[in-house]
């Protein structure tokens, strides 16, 4: 039976996704929210109570919300669940909301409500008649033990006021979530489908070698919300005949898709770091207003490099910074549409001291936040073929789903087995094809070794600028525009 409250349009999902944390509480609450994994699950006007039978080694959790401040103050409900967490909401009060919003819970009398939750119920209302709010979150704290705090994370007791609610979100925040959780959901789980299907036709198939096949895929997860993929999906699409060895790449390409459709929906059991980083991966905006409202991160940061590429109908620049004191690696992320102009205050071989805000997760990506003065460059030193694998290797293990990361070598440029590669004592690797930055680079250094800084594709080195003694060269790859002027 639907919840009277869905019926009138006062509850939808989006409700619920804007008292979660964040995208992976509310992937862990979706997760939960399964019937089969509740032994009960009721309404009754402003009540919703169920019983989340969890693990078959744990006791089952008691769960209740109480609407009534939802509907009539905060716009923000109160809960009560017998888990071992402290966030409030935790997953299992947001389960419960999510099932009442799709229709899964049954109408039913307050007499079927267990005892320990009639009696916080009456508590809840006489709190909100009898006690000013500080309180009333004081008298929360006495209650029985059953009463413990409701979220995620297990916590010492007399910790937060049990069932405190957070702030209310504002009002523009939630503005579209409701198609993005759920699309973006549903999108996962029609691309591992997709995928199903593909591996069983074989990549012998001849629509693969057409592009309306990737397109549609593609087309479905932008509605799915899942833009990202959507733009994997694109250039894989590039792949298919485009060299002989084209099948291993689409293949390579097919499995980091499946990596990340079953990853967003394992958000659950990542660690936070983790799973912020997938979600971002998946298509999960992060406004960057919450971005500048993290703590900075101060310091002199060297441009070591630039890259441009062209997504659709955008312009795509990457600007690798490194930190002199930290030595750690940050991109700056900078796109332009038709007749736009991409960012072009922090050109190649310059450094500023600034203030940098990073995006959740373990990516480099980051905001210029407050720049205080700009000073003189300096020649960055460049580590050895070997380090550079060791350094790529572990920012590709942070983040598996990278495209690219950045390195600098002190390497020369040469040809082996009929292929240009960046080389020095502890061996080589091979650049990308089609660069064609390749012949200034050997203008300039004469093939001797030079301090270089590359990106690290799947591709191979994709050389971005050269760092001599007096200055830096930017030879990093610029946006295809030919579609522009032709427009």
């Amino acid at each position: 039976m639907r919840s009277p409250h869905q019926a009138n349009g006062t509850w939808t999902v989006e409700h619920v996704a804007a008292l979660a944390a964040g995208p992976a509480q509310f992937a862990a609450a979706d997760d939960v929210s399964i019937v089969q994994r509740w032994s009960s699950g009721w309404h009754s006007g402003d009540a919703l109570w169920g019983t989340y039978r969890g693990a078959a080694n744990v006791e089952p959790y008691e769960v209740v919300v109480d609407l009534r401040p939802a509907l009539r103050d905060a716009d923000v409900p109160r809960t009560r669940c017998t888990c071992p967490s402290r966030k409030v909401p935790c997953k299992h009060a947001l389960a419960l909301l999510l099932r009442w919003v799709r229709g899964d819970l049954v109408e039913s009398d307050l007499d079927r409500l267990p005892d320990g939750a009639a009696s916080w119920l009456a508590r809840s209302a006489g709190s909100r008649t009898t006690s000013p709010p500080a309180a009333a979150a004081a008298s929360e704290q006495t209650t029985e033990p059953g009463d413990q705090p409701a979220g995620d994370e297990p916590g010492p007791a007399g910790g937060e006021p049990l069932d405190a609610p957070p702030d209310p979100p504002p009002p523009d925040d939630t503005s579209g979530r409701d198609e993005r959780v759920e699309r973006m959901l549903a999108g996962l789980v029609e691309l591992e489908r997709w995928l199903r299907d593909r591996m069983r036709s074989g990549l012998a198939d001849p629509s693969l070698a057409s592009y309306a096949t990737w397109d549609h895929l593609a087309a479905r997860l932008v509605d799915a919300r899942a833009g990202a993929l959507a733009n994997r999906v694109r250039r894989l699409a590039g792949l298919v005949g485009a060299s002989p060895q084209w099948h291993g790449d689409v293949l390579a390409e097919l499995g980091m898709l499946h990596l990340l459709a079953r990853g967003g929906r394992s958000l659950p059991s990542l660690p936070s770091h983790l799973a912020d980083s997938l979600a971002t991966a998946l298509g999960w905006q992060v406004r960057q207003a919450d971005v500048l409202d993290g703590v900075p991160e101060t310091d002199t940061w060297d441009v070591i490099g630039r890259s441009d590429t062209r997504e659709d109908r955008i312009e795509v620049r990457r600007t690798w910074l490194r930190g002199r004191t930290s030595a750690r690696l940050a991109m700056v992320l900078s796109f332009a549409a038709y007749r736009q102009s991409l960012d072009r205050s922090l050109p190649v071989g310059t450094a500023v001291e600034a203030d940098l805000h990073r995006y959740p997760g373990a990516g480099a990506r980051a905001i210029v936040g407050a720049r205080r003065s700009e000073v003189p460059a300096i020649r960055p030193s460049g580590m050895t073929l070997a380090a550079a694998c060791e350094a790529a290797g572990a920012s590709l293990a942070a983040e598996p789903w990278a495209e690219r990361t950045v390195v600098t070598v002190d390497a020369a440029v040469t040809r082996s087995a009929g292929s240009w590669v960046v080389s020095d004592e502890t061996g080589s690797l091979p650049c990308a094809t089609g660069q064609r930055a390749l012949g200034a680079v050997l203008a300039t250094t004469g093939g001797a070794r030079s301090v270089m800084t590359a990106e690290w594709t799947p591709g191979g080195l994709l050389l971005l600028s050269v760092h001599l003694d007096d200055r830096t060269l930017d030879i990093g790859p610029r946006a295809d525009r030919s579609f522009v002027e032709a427009a």
